[in-house]
């Protein structure tokens, strides 16, 4: 496997929603855990390179995740890593989403902070914002709701 397939794979499950992935071949294995380190080790019967480690950052911001409220008919969307929510880009900005405004599939509505690294969080849903579910500068868990949306029609 090449670098560039490795850091390919990398980003790929950096965007995912898994927290580790093993892979084994006859020619090496490959041990991801998400932030935390990737392990690339060679046989030891062949002259191939020796154990790379690199720390896994995300390259993109990872897109929140919406699943169906049971009551209400709302949607969720929720955090996609663990860090410190915020509501805009900057102190001195406005919000990227409030209560009553109406959002698209893609739209960026909040930032999380994770690691010093400042990730913005796109919605997967497209509809109205009924409730902010994280007050500013808010530590938020993996997967917990940011906000309710009632769905367009």
């Amino acid at each position: 496997m090449k670098a560039k397939e490795i850091q390919e794979l990398i980003d790929f499950i950096s965007n995912s929603g898994l927290a580790e992935v093993k892979i084994e071949t006859d020619e090496f294995k490959l041990s991801i855990k998400k932030n935390s380190e990737v392990q690339v080790v060679a046989p030891a019967a062949s002259p191939a390179p020796q154990a790379a480690q690199a720390p896994v950052q995300p390259s993109a911001p990872a897109p929140a995740e919406a699943s169906s409220a049971p009551a209400d008919n709302l949607l969720e969307v929720k955090s996609p890593m663990i860090g410190t929510f915020y509501r805009s880009p900057n102190p001195d900005a406005e919000f990227f989403v409030n209560v009553g405004d109406t959002i698209q599939k893609g739209q960026p509505v909040c930032i999380i902070e994770a690691m010093k690294l400042f990730n913005e969080v796109e919605s997967e849903v497209s509809g109205k914002i009924v409730k902010i579910l994280v007050d500013d500068a808010s530590p938020v868990e993996y997967d917990q709701p940011l906000f309710l949306v009632e769905p367009q029609n």
